[in-house]
Parts: C-alpha cells; sequence; structure tokens
C-alpha cells in the first residue's frame, strides 16, 4: 500500500468545495450554449435520452478514474501521470498523457476566452437596450459588428483572462474555492429565475414536450454519436483540470459518489437551460434547431421582443459569463501548478506566465473572425479546406486531443494500474460497485470513444451501426 502523497499547493476545505469546483469546471458555454442547439437539431427528447444514457456509460466511469488519478498523484497531470507511473513500473512515456491533458487545456482556453468576451459583451448591450425591437437583420448586424472589430474582440479577450488569472493567483482556498462557492449556486439562481420567466411565456409546456418527450423517429445515427460525444466533453474530460481539482480532493471524500453528484449537476444545468430557452424559441416563433447562432443571433430577438427582455436578457449573458469563468479557470490551473512545482515560482508569477501565453495564442482566434478569415491554412486538405485557424484549433482539441486523452485515462486506469491501488484510492471495496466501474472503465468506455474519436475524425463511418426508430 503506498502511503498518501500532500499537495503542496494545498487541498479544498471539503467534499462540497471540491463538487462545486468540478461542476463548475464542468457547466461552461457548452452547457448552456451548446447543449440546447444540439439537442434542437437532433429532435429534442429522444437526443436527451440518449445523451443521458451515454452520461451514464462513458461520462462517469471516465470522471471517476480522472479523479481517483488526480487524488493519488497529488501533482499537475504532468507530474502526476510521471508519479503514478513510475509506482505501477509502467513506461515512464505515460507522463504524456498529462503534457497531453495540459495542452489541451490551455488550447482551449485561448478560443474559450474570446467567445465567452462575446457573453461579456452581450451583458453590456442587453442591460443598454440594444436588442429592444430588433430585429432578426439588427440582431445579426450586432453580433457581425462585433465579430468583425479586432480591438473589440481583443478588449474582451483581455477583460475576460485578467478576471481568470485574478481568481486562479489567489490559490486553492482563496482564490478557486471562494469563486466557484460564489459563482456556482448564482449559476443555478439564475437559470431558476429564467426558467421562471420562460414558465410565464405561454410555451413552457411546447418546451418541456420538445424536450422531454421522446420520438426516436426524430434521431439519426449521426445524433446518436454527437450525443455520445458531448456526454464525453461536457463533463471537462481529458484536459487536466478534472484530474488536478482531483489532487485537492480530501482523503475522505467518496470519488464515485461525488463524480456522480458532479455528472448529475452538469446535466441539471443543461437541462434547465433547455427548459429556459426552448420555451422562449417557440413562443416567439422562432426555431430551436438553428445551430450555433442560437444563444447570439436567435435569442436576442426573442428578448428583444419580451416583457421585461432587458433584465432577463442581461441576466441570461451574465449566466453564460459565469458558466465560461468557472470553466476557465480550471483549464488554466493545470498549467499553473506545474509552473509552481518545475519552475519554482509563486502562483501569481504562473498565473501571470501562463495567462499571457493563453491570452497570446487567443490573438489567432480574434484574427480569425475578421483579417484572417479567409487565410485557411490546411486547404490542401479536403476536410480542411474552409478551416480558419479558430476551427483547426477547435477539431484538433474537441475531436482528437480531448477524445485520446480520455481514451488513455481509462486504458491506464484499468489496464496499467494494480487492481489493488484502484481499489484502495476508490475506496468502495471489490465488490459489485467496483466491479461494475472496472467493467465500464476496461471495456464499454474505451470502445465508446474509439467509436466517437473515429467517427468524429470521418476515419471510419459508424452510421450503419445505429438505427433510428
Amino acid at each position: 500500500m503506498t502511503p498518501p502523497r500532500k499537495s503542496i499547493h494545498g487541498s479544498w476545505s471539503s467534499r462540497l468545495a471540491f463538487v462545486l469546483a468540478a461542476t463548475g469546471s464542468a457547466v461552461g458555454l457548452g452547457n448552456i450554449w451548446k447543449f440546447p442547439y444540439i439537442a434542437g437539431e437532433h429532435g429534442g427528447g429522444a437526443f436527451v435520452l440518449v445523451y443521458l444514457a451515454c452520461i451514464a456509460l462513458i461520462g462517469i466511469p471516465i470522471m471517476m478514474a480522472e479523479v481517483m488519478l488526480g487524488r493519488r498523484g497529488r501533482q499537475s497531470p504532468i507530474n502526476t501521470m510521471r508519479a503514478l507511473a513510475a509506482e505501477a513500473n509502467a513506461n515512464h512515456a505515460w507522463r504524456w498523457v498529462g503534457w497531453a491533458g495540459v495542452a489541451a487545456g490551455f488550447l482551449i482556453l485561448s478560443y474559450y476566452s474570446v467567445i465567452a468576451g462575446w457573453a461579456l459583451a452581450y451583458v453590456f448591450r442587453s442591460m443598454a437596450g440594444a436588442f429592444s425591437g430588433a430585429t432578426a437583420e439588427g440582431v445579426g448586424s450586432i453580433f457581425i459588428q462585433l465579430t468583425e472589430d479586432p480591438e473589440r474582440l481583443l478588449a474582451w479577450h483581455t477583460i475576460f483572462m485578467v478576471m481568470t488569472m485574478i481568481v486562479v493567483a489567489r490559490g486553492v482556498k482563496s482564490g478557486l474555492e471562494q469563486a466557484v462557492r460564489f459563482l456556482v449556486p448564482s449559476l443555478f439562481v439564475l437559470l431558476i429565475m429564467l426558467d421562471g420567466y420562460a414558465m410565464a411565456s405561454g410555451a413552457f409546456d411546447e418546451g418541456l414536450r420538445f424536450l422531454f418527450t421522446p420520438d426516436f423517429s426524430k434521431i439519426d445515427a449521426n445524433g446518436v454519436l454527437i450525443a455520445m460525444g458531448h456526454a464525453f466533453f461536457t463533463l471537462s474530460l481529458g484536459m487536466g483540470a478534472i484530474m488536478v481539482y482531483g489532487s485537492y480532493l480530501p482523503e475522505r471524500a467518496s470519488i464515485a459518489r461525488t463524480s456522480i453528484t458532479i455528472a448529475l449537476l452538469d446535466t441539471l444545468v443543461a437541462l434547465l437551460a433547455g427548459m429556459a430557452i426552448f420555451p422562449l424559441v417557440f413562443s416567439n416563433g422562432l426555431e430551436p434547431g438553428v445551430g450555433p447562432g442560437l444563444i447570439f443571433q436567435t435569442l436576442p430577438i426573442a428578448f428583444g421582443h419580451m416583457t421585461g427582455g432587458v433584465v432577463f436578457g442581461t441576466l441570461f449573458f451574465v449566466l453564460l459569463v459565469f458558466a465560461a469563468w468557472t470553466s476557465a479557470i480550471s483549464l488554466i490551473e493545470p498549467a499553473v501548478a506545474w509552473l509552481v512545482e518545475n519552475k519554482g515560482v509563486t502562483r501569481v508569477h504562473a498565473s501571470v506566465y501562463a495567462g499571457a501565453a493563453t491570452w497570446g495564442v487567443g490573438l489567432l482566434t480574434i484574427l480569425s473572425f475578421n483579417r484572417w478569415a479567409d487565410f485557411h491554412p490546411l486547404s490542401f486538405i479536403s476536410i480542411f479546406e474552409k478551416s480558419t485557424i479558430f476551427d483547426l484549433l477547435d477539431y484538433l482539441t474537441a475531436n482528437i486531443m480531448l477524445p485520446l486523452g480520455g481514451l488513455a485515462i481509462a486504458i491506464f486506469s484499468a489496464w496499467v494500474m494494480r487492481r489493488e491501488d484502484t481499489v484502495q484510492e476508490l475506496d468502495m471495496g471489490d465488490g459489485p460497485a467496483y466491479r461494475l466501474w472496472h467493467f465500464l472503465v476496461r471495456y464499454v468506455t474505451p470502445v465508446a470513444v474509439i467509436i466517437v474519436f473515429l467517427n468524429v475524425t470521418g476515419l471510419v463511418d459508424f452510421s450503419h451501426l445505429f438505427r433510428a426508430g
């Protein structure tokens, strides 16, 4: 039995603090921006049902594995994987799983911060009544003016990165924990307020039916695969965030119960967001399956034509900012932790270095929406013929780095680590619950992740494996 390690960064004061932090990491723009529109594109209730099944079979087992690795290693993902590989007498190349996670989080935050900047800008536009009475063309013009102005995007990107760096620089208890104790409950309060407003929209029942009544004739093979992929990505898996947060988890906390709680809260946020958004879409005669523009180009039309739209539109975009903020601090934390451990710098300096580097890479995304919009660096490859630098970063992280990172975590946990070590760390005995987790993470989850990876990268088409109802 290996004696427990201690993190030099401190630890969460309680299991609740970790739940809030990990929930904040998992809850982001994907829950409030992406989930509603992909559910809208793929039939609503049937998609939601498939998504929930995938959370249970893919998301939770990998989350338990990643938290387990983090708590056992008690270091940044890079140093954790190096230490655990040595403990298991495995090849030291496993440390590259940690490097890949830190790199993925770094790259994701570089463009995530730019999108979060849009939400910040929309808070002030909504507050100023910019959407009041606006037509679709007017709202579209507001969005285009924002994205085509690199100076504006740079300003909002900079503000958001500074917000993130300030929290991370303050440390685990004074920075991360204090922030999530305020931001995560605020997320739920804002969502419940918006749901209450949606109940008075006149189309709340229609929104609920769309979201919760499964009609399997409306979901196809591609919808199943997208649900599988989103279930994996929505929990912030494979990017080092959950691993480094797990390294601050108290010894007495149950990894299984904690992981299940986080997955349930993350899913609840996505469903509450759908319950707030779809009634507003239907009551204003809008289309639920319009795609990524649902939040920034469709909902502002609804807010602009409803009673109290200025107030509730502003609240909605504040909600988006809070969700992005809690995710951003978890994305940069692995890099900051590694700098403190390996370069002997303070957290303040590590936060500045990591934040400045992330901010700099974010300039590529800013320019992708305007001055470099016609620059397609990999146009000689057919699938990337029209892809900007932003598109390529999104594709690289979401479709390649994260699924491969999650797959590596599953393989290392179930095939490389000693069984007695995983039993010891998960602390739920060697009974049916442990054997179920071990079976899922050893066989079911890797196969599912491989299917998603091969499908989204276009290497293999698995559509024939699924049949619409």
